[in-house]
């Protein structure tokens, strides 16, 4: 996806009063830093930040006071657990061509044989990609797999240019029974049972 533009402003303020008050003004306090500069602490609008962050791994360009925009990925996003509003932002600088590893969202596709059901064993994989052009997510088709099937990292397959950097054996879906499944005919014997006179 192409970068999205934040208009942000340089503070100098810090501390959680300075970071209530920022937030007060619908604002939300963040820290741009990497290639060796030091850490530049801003200002991000709210809401524009809360809308961006629907997507993950968006790349933004973060216009400081009206400057050209810097490049940036978000590496560390802390939200309030009980209003799941962003309180903090931590913005790692990146450039063009530049490789980094992020974390993609697996997103399962397909349908597992009938009566079966699919298992995710874990809801993300780390790889290694251009910066300025991270995928929301990786597909993990599982049409027609059977009961015992598993599908590892290494089985994944992954955006052009995009390496790895989970353990490729590690199992990210399996295939199973759920447990407790009563067939048609032991339902239907249940129910005879049941309706059956007691002996005296």
């Amino acid at each position: 996806m192409s970068e999205i533009k934040l208009a942000a402003e340089s503070r100098t303020e810090f501390g959680k009063g300075a970071a209530r008050r920022i937030r007060r003004a619908d604002k939300i306090p963040a820290v741009l830093y990497g290639h060796g500069t030091d850490p530049v602490h801003v200002t991000l609008p709210g809401h524009e930040t809360m809308m961006a962050f629907k997507h993950s791994n968006a790349l933004f360009s973060i216009e400081i006071d009206g400057a050209k925009g810097q490049l940036a990925i978000a590496k560390d996003v802390q939200r309030d657990p009980v209003r799941n509003i962003i309180e903090h932002v931590d913005l790692l600088v990146v450039k063009k061509g530049e490789k980094v590893a992020v974390d993609v969202n697996v997103h399962v596709t397909g349908e597992s044989a009938p009566g079966t059901i699919h298992v995710v064993e874990t809801q993300t994989l780390s790889i290694e990609a251009d910066a300025t052009n991270l995928p929301e997510s990786v597909e993990v088709s599982v049409e027609g797999l059977q009961e015992g099937a598993h599908v590892t990292a290494g089985d994944v397959e992954l955006p052009e240019g995009a390496v790895l950097v989970t353990d490729p054996t590690y199992t990210v879906v399996t295939i199973s029974v759920p447990r407790g499944e009563v067939s048609a005919e032991d339902e239907a014997a249940a129910e005879g049972d049941a309706e059956a006179p007691a002996e005296a």
